[in-house]
């Protein structure tokens, strides 16, 4: 047994924790809890797979200072390897940095043996065409010493002339390359043409030699707090032909938005180095999308941007902490329009241009603005509720009369973060999974096999990935099915083997766990839903809920017409079980839809479409803000939601539409009040 004093490890993404003798190698450490670290060589320090970057800092959420001094000395093994084939700064292998005091540690993407599978793709909605970007093929004259005036001159005054377009400027990088693009085309370009507005003269943001054969791309980007997406979009089509997504590496400085803010505040030059971390991985996302594409980066010259508040400050290089307290202060709340390289993106090209959506409040963004525009509430005639479901949860509802807007602090739960057997939805991770309410056995399915365990080939198709743990949909699944399998109480509370006549009902101290998976015979992981599990999703459902319940009482209402389930992780909840756990108001479940990765859409809209970005701006200075934070009702309807589905709340319709049986595990009964 490890002693108390031991050294605590705390890994990310994972948010996997646990403490190791001193002298561990990180490796070991990570095998020991079960983190996804790759290797080959079997430790000797050969293939590198098991690089890992260590955080230095306060990290209040952890509770851990994190010193240099944490790891161990590089050996000679790191340095020559560093030496031979070179190791990416901050990093160390982790078979050879060996645990002497308390740690944070970031898993990078290329080190996880199985990556996180990135849920954001863009769904194909129509979108009538109007980009900021044009083609422009020009025949400038060449000069003339009888009249002398410069190659931009002459430039400018040819697009006047044959595309009837007046005060066009450049951008000074394409002006640098001016002479030489237009003597190498024999003083033919393909000029491309940017606007920021249908009435304002565009700006030349590249130049190519001759006629520019191909269409042009844009890229519509979510910075999502766990996860960032983009869509490689052409420009003459709409149509995304490619789509990708990494991590977003600020994870490593916490996991919610509030934990970033306050190693922000703790720690001098945190926010700029977070601020670094976003826009290195922006570039290594731009690389990495037109490489699978196919295409050269310099046809990349247009992208709108999409985040929330907090992602929004950092990308620009703001100081976040005034949105970590009342009144929540944002620096701007415009759209902006600048040059990719003011952001630090070298990946695109000197001319790129981006266009960063407007913000609706202090904790609501501007995803939760695309998501407006793409949903659309404003037009609704029907009393629409749309969530955008994340560690930060941002809830939109109106109709054609009003719209309004909140966030709510759900944390990290709903995707599989601090949850006894929870991951990231990589393969291998239980993303669906049924409970026979008359035996209680389970039966599931894992990311990357289409079969049910119960199923013939089963154990065949899970062979490569494994069963690994649960995944944010496989914990909501499990917890609503043993809610309707009476193996859970209305407040929250697991039965034992006795109360539940399932032997699945494993004693774990004073509470009981829920046996899903025991791979242990072949050392796999044992897969359980905990007491201290099923208090992490009540606390983020309730919060869930009370958000939507405090614009219901600002709009007047006691129901919604239908529910939209938006972002990436949103699209993968079963509607069926979000009722049954009280996520979100009562409803026919065929009311409640999923919009997939509606922020993404939306800035795939605006990145299409000039009048989209006018509509957006237009749109959210229309939406009223309800400030959940400072809100008192909100506590009120927090600690009833926390019952499953609700304490007060009859939610007839999700009775209507599945079982819920009323047990009672707590011997002085679930109501019984002290005097």
């Amino acid at each position: 047994m490890t002693e108390r004093n031991a050294p605590l490890v705390v890994f990310t993404p994972s948010g996997k924790r646990g403490r190791v003798p001193a002298g561990t190698p990180v490796l070991e450490a990570a095998r020991q809890l079960g983190v996804d670290l790759d290797s080959v060589c079997g430790g000797r320090g050969i293939c590198s797979r098991c690089q890992v970057a260590p955080a230095f800092g306060q990290f209040a959420k952890h509770g851990i200072t994190s010193t240099e001094t944490a790891l161990s000395d590089w050996n000679k093994v790191e340095a020559r390897y560093a030496e031979k084939r070179g190791l990416v700064p901050g990093r160390r292998l982790g078979c050879q940095a060996r645990i002497l005091a308390d740690v944070v540690i970031d898993v990078p993407p290329e080190s996880q043996l199985h990556r996180q599978v990135i849920r954001k793709d863009a769904d194909a909605r129509p979108v009538e065409m109007d980009p900021a970007l044009r083609l422009c093929l020009v025949e400038v004259a060449p000069p003339d010493m009888d009249a002398p005036t410069g190659d931009l001159e002459r430039l400018t005054e040819a697009l006047r002339e044959q595309w009837g377009i007046e005060g066009a400027t450049i951008a000074r990088p394409v002006l640098a390359t001016l002479q030489t693009t237009l003597r190498e085309g024999n003083w033919t370009v393909t000029a491309a043409l940017h606007r920021t507005s249908a009435e304002a003269p565009p700006c030349i943001t590249a130049l190519w030699p001759g006629l520019l054969e191909g269409d042009l791309h844009g890229l519509a980007i979510d910075l999502g707090s766990t996860t960032i997406a983009a869509h490689l979009v052409s420009l003459r089509s709409g149509e995304v032909v490619a789509s990708a997504g990494v991590m977003n590496p600020q994870i490593r400085f916490g996991e919610d938005l509030m934990s970033r803010v306050s190693y922000a505040m703790m720690n001098p030059g945190g926010a700029a180095e977070m601020t670094a971390a976003l826009r290195a991985a922006l570039d290594r996302l731009v690389q990495e999308i037109a490489a699978s594409a196919r295409i050269e980066t310099d046809r990349i010259l247009d992208v709108t941007l999409v985040g929330n508040p907090v992602m929004h400050h950092l990308l620009l290089g703001l100081d976040p902490v005034e949105l970590g307290q009342a009144p929540f202060a944002l620096a701007t709340s415009s759209a902006h329009d600048l040059p990719a390289r003011a952001l630090g993106l070298t990946a695109l090209p000197a001319g790129a241009q981006v266009y960063l959506l407007p913000l609706i409040a202090g904790h609501v963004g501007a995803d939760a603005a695309a998501v407006a525009l793409s949903e659309a509430p404003d037009r609704s005639d029907e009393l629409m509720l749309t969530v955008d479901v994340g560690t930060n949860a941002e809830l939109l509802l109106g109709n054609r009369r009003r719209v309004l807007a909140c966030s709510s602090p759900t944390g990290p739960a709903f995707e599989g973060a601090q949850i006894s057997s929870g991951q990231r939805a990589a393969p291998g991770a239980i993303e669906a999974i049924r409970i026979d309410p008359e035996t209680k056995e389970p039966r599931f399915r894992v990311i990357g096999c289409e079969l049910w365990s119960d199923d013939p080939g089963f154990a065949a198709g899970t062979a490569r990935t494994g069963i690994t743990g649960l995944c944010g949909s496989g914990i909501i699944e499990a917890v609503a099915e043993m809610r309707m399998a009476g193996l859970v109480d209305a407040g929250g509370l697991i039965g034992s083997a006795a109360q539940t006549g399932s032997r699945r009902m494993i004693p774990e101290g004073r509470t009981h766990a829920y046996l899903i998976h025991d791979g242990s015979a072949a050392g796999g992981p044992v897969i359980t839903v905990t007491q201290a599990d099923i208090r992490a999703i009540q606390l983020a459902k309730a919060a869930l809920y009370a958000g939507a319940r405090l614009l219901m009482d600002e709009m007047g209402v006691d129901k919604v017409d239908r529910v939209v389930l938006a972002g990436a992780f949103g699209a993968h909840i079963s509607p069926r079980h979000a009722l049954v756990l009280g996520m979100i108001p009562d409803v026919a479940v065929a009311q409640v839809t999923s919009a997939g990765n509606a922020a993404g859409a939306g800035a795939r809209i605006a990145l299409c479409s000039l009048a989209a970005r006018r509509r957006v701006e237009a749109l959210v200075r229309q939406i009223t803000k309800v400030e959940t934070a400072i809100e008192p009702r909100f506590q009120e309807h927090f600690v009833a939601a926390t019952a499953i589905p609700h304490a007060s709340a009859p939610f007839a319709e999700t009775r209507r539409a599945a079982p819920l049986p009323e047990p009672s595990f707590n011997a002085e009964g679930p109501r019984r009040r002290r005097r």
